[in-house]
């Protein structure tokens, strides 16, 4: 019994990077749709491991490591993976002028820099009741997000063909990951109503966002969760 209770939080954690390792696939197979299946599973995977573990009083540096790897696939490989599809129809081309590299490699630059943020993450004592910079799930959201509005919806089309902006796109995505910027992060410090107005605003203004713009909203709700974090910055401790 206590094997199950002290390793239950590392096998849903196992399970994300294996539901991360199948989206990765699938995407290189240009099968997003399942991508997408792949990444709301990761998510949901990665919310749990950690719910469950401070339940039952289960935590462990080893589950500490094997989410950090888990989420470096399923959130870290994976935006990478999407924004090198984005860019794969340039070739060498950049806006008009020619490369001697195709530009499609430049969008891995987010998976180096989501293998940096997790580390610093996992370094930095301070991020219990926020993040510092954009955390790698919301970041995927974004990336993904973009991508599947653009394949399934026919939307973003003249943002993702011009390969300036997603360039541009990339090194922000990038930066943002190790910004000094803090990040609401849903952990409750307290219940008080005044300490949980960041929270609140977010929560609110998502569902709002999702249920007028639907698939649009995706990658929108990660623009409005930056908005509000600024908004609420000295806040946020």
């Amino acid at each position: 019994m206590n094997f199950i209770k002290n390793n239950l939080a590392n096998a849903i954690t196992l399970g994300n990077l294996l539901s991360g390792c199948i989206g990765a696939i699938h995407l290189i197979l240009d099968d997003y749709h399942v991508t997408a299946i792949c990444l709301i599973l990761s998510l949901v995977l990665d919310f749990f491991d950690g719910f469950i573990a401070r339940a039952l009083k289960a935590n462990s540096n080893l589950g500490t490591q094997l989410d950090s790897l888990a989420d470096m696939v399923s959130f870290g490989l994976l935006p990478g993976l999407v924004m090198f599809k984005i860019l794969e129809p340039f070739g060498n081309n950049l806006s008009g002028f020619s490369l001697p590299f195709e530009i499609k490699y430049f969008g891995l630059l987010i998976t180096l820099f989501s293998c940096l943020r997790l580390a610093i993450f996992n370094l930095d004592e301070d991020q219990k009741y926020y993040f510092k910079g954009l955390n790698t799930p919301s970041n995927t959201i974004l990336i993904f997000g973009l991508y599947y509005a653009f394949r399934h919806e026919e939307i973003f089309v003249s943002l993702l063909n011009n390969s300036l902006l997603m360039i541009a796109l990339t090194v922000f995505s990038s930066w943002l990951l190790i910004s000094p910027i803090k990040m609401i992060a849903m952990k409750f410090k307290s219940m008080k109503l005044e300490d949980n107005y960041p929270k609140i605003a977010l929560l609110v203004g998502s569902i709002l966002i999702l249920i007028f713009f639907k698939t649009v909203g995706i990658p929108l709700v990660i623009i409005y969760y930056i908005f509000v974090s600024l908004v609420f910055q000295k806040q946020l401790k």
